[in-house]
């Protein structure tokens, strides 16, 4: 990216990820249209489409790869890097959601459940519980985007990192843990499946702890900066 400026490479980030949500969900709405599935929760869930299904799955690879790709190429640091792609991960949830309520009329309240990712088993969660996750990956991603550098880290601490990692632990097994329960009956009970309840209890404990980092470098950064005894 030609600007070496933080602020400007994040608006080019934030403008990336706002496209790829423009992307992500006409490509939702060309699926679940075909397949009269507009809104997800609902029996058979995740019919056989033959090979649109494979490609479904190579495509939201995909979608990762470019996620860190632009991180990659926005910043200056690895730490920085991974803040990038974090916020454009964030920016690229939330908007999806947006515009897929533009587009579909769906999802109709944050409380609707979702298929939120195919990989490595389906992941099922309301609306709700992904873009809670997105909003911390914004701010917590920018932070570290914006304000690291070579000279300077901008880092969360140990303990803080050690949390979020539980966290991230979590809350995937949160979202697939009826996929858990389900992989051992075989792939047609997967594609039946549809959950009856959230664990919201296990996902806010598991929100908390990734939200302890983000806390963390919300309070260095308002912190003022430090001036070198004379």
């Amino acid at each position: 990216m030609k600007t070496n400026k933080p602020w400007g490479r994040g608006w080019v980030v934030v403008g990336y990820a706002v496209a790829m949500a423009w992307v992500e969900a006409a490509v939702v709405l060309y699926l679940r249209t075909l397949l009269n599935r507009l809104e997800p929760y609902q029996p058979n869930p995740l019919p056989d489409v033959g090979v649109p299904g494979y490609a479904e799955l190579i495509r939201e690879a995909a979608t990762l790869v470019m996620l860190v790709t632009v991180g990659g190429l926005a910043g200056q640091t690895a730490r920085s890097r991974l803040g990038f792609t974090v916020l454009a991960f964030g920016v690229w949830d939330i908007g999806y959601y947006i515009f897929l309520r533009l587009l579909t009329g769906w999802p109709r309240s944050l409380l609707d459940w979702d298929i939120l990712f195919l990989l490595p088993l389906p992941w099922w969660g309301p609306v709700l519980a992904p873009t809670a996750i997105a909003a911390l990956m914004i701010i917590g991603g920018g932070l570290v985007a914006l304000n690291d550098t070579a000279a300077r880290p901008f880092w969360p601490g140990r303990f803080s990192l050690a949390a979020a990692t539980i966290g991230v632990g979590l809350t995937l097994y949160v979202f697939m843990a009826d996929a858990l329960r389900g992989a051992p009956l075989g792939k047609q009970a997967l594609r039946e499946l549809w959950p009856a309840r959230f664990p919201w209890l296990w996902y806010l404990l598991g929100l908390g702890l990734l939200g302890l980092p983000v806390v963390e470098l919300a309070v260095r950064a308002c912190r003022p900066p430090r001036i070198p005894p004379a």
